[in-house]
């Protein structure tokens, strides 16, 4: 069923509750004729690791927030809860999540393996924004998805705001894209849903020649490709890498309001 400003398709998002950079990153990445419906994951707990846990074990509540809405899939847009859950856990948690909303629910952390695999990738590099904990439940469950993580470049983060991963600038994520040597790589990722990563890719998408993703965009191709049934491949993911089409789009929303072009 097409709705008015989704004659492509509408893709119901689960974000995390502090996240400001799944709504404008999709908003960009997400082609004409797709539009997304966005739900709040909120949790109590403590720790980060406790709310990335409760998170993924409250999947059916939060995708309740869509109803009877004419989703056609479902981006699980968090990383660290699939990390520290591990793989076969996710795995549980989107086949369950697909039978009962039956639509296809896609994880950020799939929507990066599917990318690899597309790329033939198995020797890879990672960009992490993470806190050392965190880095290493990353770089573990990417090997346990069969990959040899061969080299990890951190991102710094900001001490004393509201988030310090939500809090980074596109510069700095793009500095620590440039850290990384991509000898010998067959791909780069730039982890987390919440680092900014549109500007780093649409100026370095062939960091050495070695294609350059994000969870964020690796998500959104994964995403529009169950939109429209058919199977992720090397042709599209690459024009994503690229830029083909959102490349523009995030160049135009990120333009300052009172330069050449813009509204005063």
């Amino acid at each position: 069923m097409a709705v008015e400003y989704a004659p492509r398709g509408l893709l119901g998002v689960l974000t995390p509750q502090a996240n400001t950079t799944v709504e404008p990153e999709f908003a960009a990445l997400l082609p004409p004729g797709t539009a997304m419906l966005n739900a709040r994951m909120t949790s109590t707990k403590p720790t980060i690791i406790a709310r990335l846990l409760d998170y993924l074990a409250s999947l059916e509540a939060w995708s309740d927030q869509f109803a009877n809405a004419p989703i056609g899939a479902i981006a699980f847009a968090c990383t660290g809860a699939s990390y520290f859950a591990g793989v076969a856990e996710e795995e549980a948690a989107v086949a369950r999540i697909t039978a009962a909303r039956g639509v296809p629910f896609v994880t950020a952390g799939h929507a990066v393996r599917d990318a690899f695999h597309a790329l033939g990738a198995k020797r890879i590099g990672l960009v992490s924004p993470y806190p050392q904990d965190l880095t290493e439940a990353g770089i573990a469950y990417f090997t346990a998805l069969g990959f040899e993580v061969a080299r990890v470049s951190g991102s710094a983060l900001q001490d004393g705001v509201f988030h310090p991963i939500y809090a980074m600038s596109g510069e700095g994520a793009h500095q620590a894209l440039l850290a990384l040597d991509p000898t010998g790589l067959d791909a780069i990722a730039m982890l987390g849903t919440g680092m900014p990563t549109l500007l780093p890719i649409s100026r370095t998408p062939f960091h050495g020649g070695v294609p350059v993703l994000s969870c964020m965009l690796a998500l959104a191709w994964r995403s529009q490709c169950a939109l429209d049934g058919v199977e992720p491949d090397w042709d599209t993911l690459l024009a994503w890498v690229r830029g083909e089409g959102w490349a523009a789009r995030h160049a135009a929303r990120a333009k300052p309001q009172g330069s050449a072009g813009s509204p005063l």
